[in-house]
């Protein structure tokens, strides 16, 4: 059997070539359409006017001119000041929230109370202290069964001490009762009075009609003996001291206070201890004194604080951890503490404005406690910021090169400069401008020092007197360093 085999070959090739030709029309046709749609939206967003050029990996170094960019091999990305509303935010399909694990709370205004965990140790109460001393001069005839460290009831005997020069003037004493003679029994009763004898023994030595030349010293005061400096055939002299007994029914909690935290201290404030001598148990007092001197090594303020001891079980020496409360700040916008993202130089919270869209915003954040920050600008109340799942918001905005703005009132496209913030003391008040003593400006890479700053707005220095602490910030100027805020430590805004 014979097969044609080239006219099949011819028919097979024939039919590729009118597919091939067909197939590069329709893409040159395709390609036309494309170009044609393309140039248009080219040319729209070349008029756009241009900020400024940016490495999308560096988005916070900016240049003024195209080209190639310094830090990586890639072409500079143009910012336009048209950009969509959209450009400020990150946006995320609110299908993928839950993905993401994105979890939102609610900026709230009402009281928020702080407290401070610092660690004491009991010691005695100085302010109830009984001291013994000698009313005359005599010998220890005995001593009874004390030593340094017993608890004492009020009225225990403590020495027996002999007192010769009694002995005359009680005789003398009871040869004028026998008298009848009242003014000269008053006027001996008088003298055994001035040679220190106590009233209650010139009561038995008339009682009794006998000479009693023994005192015996007793404790006014029950609580622990500290010392006895009495044995027996030793003589005294008049007021020589001889015993010293500490009250027990009340004791002291020395605390060692960061002086940071020192500041918002008060007298009367109340705090709570728990000993581990009495585990579950929670004891309340109250600051007695805060000392004037502060530890030069440890740089902490010494704080007193006064516990009650009814039972007399609390101990010097014991070691208590406690909290003090401090008062309640009212109405206080708060966010739950992990919501802000600290940079270092400024803390930001990732704003939640619906429909998937996230903004950064610098906030101004004030003090912490039990996981909640206060918010002392940035924030308006009812708003919602990113609780969990904001540093993957936060590396996507820095990528995109966006501008951080305020809550409140959004901020331009193009920064103003930056403002520099420290901590300090008023010197001197001008006119226009006031003198300080600062601390380190550390975004500046400035020390601290003392120096004459001017005043954006002399109202600034309203209800501020020399000797007040402040933290204040300031902006780069021609004129150099300008006040553009300045508040009182410890003033809500």
């Amino acid at each position: 059997m014979t097969t044609r085999i080239g006219p099949t070959i011819a028919l097979c090739g024939l039919t590729l070539a009118l597919g091939a030709g067909g197939g590069y029309w329709l893409a040159q046709q395709r390609s036309y359409e494309v170009a044609d749609k393309a140039e248009p939206a080219a040319s729209a967003q070349d008029e756009r006017p241009v900020l400024y050029w940016y490495d999308p990996m560096y988005p916070q170094q900016r240049f003024d001119k195209p080209g190639k960019s310094p830090f990586m091999d890639m072409q500079l990305v143009p910012r336009y000041a048209d950009a969509d509303a959209d450009s400020a935010a990150v946006s995320i399909d609110p299908r993928l929230t839950q993905n993401l694990g994105l979890r939102l709370a609610t900026i709230s205004r009402g009281p928020l109370a702080s407290s401070l965990e610092v660690s004491g140790v009991l010691a005695f109460n100085e302010r109830d202290v009984a001291v013994v001393q000698a009313r005359t001069s005599g010998f220890v005839e005995r001593v009874y069964s004390r030593a340094p460290g017993d608890v004492l009831a009020a009225g225990a005997p403590l020495a027996d001490l002999l007192v010769p020069e009694w002995a005359a003037a009680q005789e003398e004493f009871l040869a004028l009762r026998r008298s009848g003679d009242a003014e000269l029994l008053a006027a001996a009763r008088q003298r055994l009075r001035l040679t220190g004898m106590p009233a209650a023994l010139i009561a038995k030595v008339e009682r009794s009609g006998k000479i009693q030349p023994i005192l015996i010293l007793t404790s006014p005061i029950s609580g622990a003996l500290q010392d006895l400096a009495v044995r027996k055939g030793m003589s005294v002299a008049a007021g020589d001291t001889l015993a010293r007994i500490n009250a027990l029914d009340s004791v002291w909690l020395e605390l060692a206070v960061p002086e940071a935290e020192a500041g918002e201290l008060l007298t009367d404030q109340t705090v709570e201890a728990r000993l581990p001598a009495f585990a579950g148990e929670v004891l309340t007092g109250r600051i007695a004194a805060i000392l004037p001197e502060a530890n030069a090594d440890s740089r902490t303020l010494r704080v007193r604080v006064e516990l009650p001891n009814p039972d007399g079980r609390l101990r010097p020496g014991l070691t208590a951890q406690v909290r003090l409360n401090r008062a309640s700040e009212q109405g206080v916008l708060w966010v739950p503490s992990e919501a802000v993202i600290r940079t270092g130089r400024r803390a930001l919270v990732m704003l939640a404005e619906g429909a998937g869209r996230y903004r950064p915003v610098e906030v101004r954040p004030g003090a912490e406690n039990d996981g909640r920050t206060v918010v002392l600008s940035g924030l308006e109340e009812g708003q919602q910021v990113v609780a969990s799942g904001q540093f993957l918001l936060d590396s996507e905005a820095s990528l995109r090169g966006m501008v951080v703005g305020s809550a409140a009132r959004p901020e331009p496209a193009v920064d103003a400069p930056a403002l520099h913030e420290a901590e300090g003391t008023v010197v001197e008040i001008g006119d226009l401008s006031v003198t300080l003593a600062h601390g380190p400006f550390r975004t500046l890479g400035m020390s601290g020092m003392t120096m004459s700053f001017p005043l954006a707005d002399p109202a600034l220095l309203q209800g501020l007197k020399v000797g007040d602490r402040v933290r204040f910030a300031v902006r780069e100027s021609d004129a150099g360093l300008v006040v553009k805020r300045l508040e009182k430590q410890g003033d809500q805004p």
